[in-house]
């Protein structure tokens, strides 16, 4: 053996000697975990586009990401509807004419450009709304149904298509519960209001949704704007002020649509509704108020006990 050749050799041997040390003593100090970690979320993104088996791995890894990042259920906003509503039919709170608190609700969302709208204008107001959400446009757009979640605002449910049609009862349940599923995901909030597309009472969806204990929600009032000739901006604002009552609960659109008149007319609806002394609650809310006095009305009275005097209570004649 040459001494060109065994120098070569040496040196081979030193650089791995100095490697494996250098390995060893890093693995004392930070866990094998997380040098796997950062060595596996520097590995070039165009390898996995070259061989198939990485690019599995790959769509596998934003599965775990998108798993990992799961949004937590709220706990912060009153959702939870009062058994003395659930399975039953509401269109409005039964309240004393002093409470003036309205319920405003938007259906149809969440939409790209409209509910975007709606929640800078109620955020704007400090007012809380309720958002019945169609399921597939939860999931065509996810960051918007979020955002009125982060907004303090409760969101109900109003199917995944839409559908006006009679639907049997394994039909109705994917309507319901696909939705329920996707709200939840896509939100942390766990719905248990539901509202009947177009209002239809018996085409098999009220019956699956009251089965389940969901509260299922009309209106007492709207605004018009999902009519065929839908009203202009003025018309719309007369027709939520006039149909507004202590306990209201009021129907307007943040999608299904062009919505724009719904935003127009908003602003002077709200204002209006303040000038009379009205204050904005999600529905939660308002059936938890008709709750409370309820349960007030019923409650039985204390038993007041008489005072005891030295006099009779019914004094005789003198005989």
């Amino acid at each position: 053996m040459s001494a060109n050749k065994l120098s070569k050799i040496v040196l081979i041997g030193t650089i791995t000697s100095v490697a494996a040390a250098g390995s060893f003593a890093l693995s004392l100090i930070v866990p094998t975990s997380v040098i796997n970690h950062q060595l596996a979320i520097q590995t070039p993104e165009n390898t996995s586009l070259k061989n198939p088996k990485h690019q599995h791995i790959a769509n596998l890894g934003k599965v775990m990401s998108t798993s990992a990042q799961a949004v937590a259920p709220r706990t912060n906003v009153i959702s939870d509807v009062p058994k003395l509503f659930q399975g039953t039919t509401i269109s409005q709170a039964k309240l004393k004419p002093t409470d003036k608190v309205v319920a405003l609700t938007f259906d149809d969302g969440p939409g790209p450009k409209n509910t975007a709208q709606v929640l800078e204008i109620l955020k704007k107001n400090n007012i809380k709304a309720t958002f019945f959400m169609i399921g597939e446009m939860v999931q065509a757009f996810p960051k918007i149904a979020k955002q009125v979640a982060d907004d303090g605002h409760v969101i109900g449910n109003h199917t995944w298509h839409h559908w006006y049609r009679r639907m049997d009862t394994a039909t109705a349940a994917k309507e319901i519960d696909r939705t329920a599923d996707i709200i939840y995901k896509t939100t942390g909030e766990k719905t248990t209001l539901f509202r009947p597309p177009g209002g239809f009472l018996h085409n098999g969806l009220v019956d699956y949704a009251k089965n389940h204990h969901y509260a299922v929600m009309m209106w007492s009032g709207e605004s018009g704007d999902a009519e065929r000739r839908s009203p202009q901006v003025p018309g719309m604002v007369k027709n939520v002020i006039k149909s507004t009552k202590p306990g209201a609960i009021i129907l307007m659109h943040d999608g299904g649509g062009n919505r724009s008149k719904t935003v127009k007319a908003l602003p002077q609806m709200i204002a209006d509704l303040k000038a009379e002394g009205y204050r904005f609650v999600t529905i939660p809310e308002l059936l938890q108020i008709q709750d409370k006095e309820e349960h007030l009305a019923t409650a039985p009275s204390p038993r007041v006990t008489p005072a005891v005097t030295d006099e009779h209570p019914n004094p005789q004649p003198n005989n």
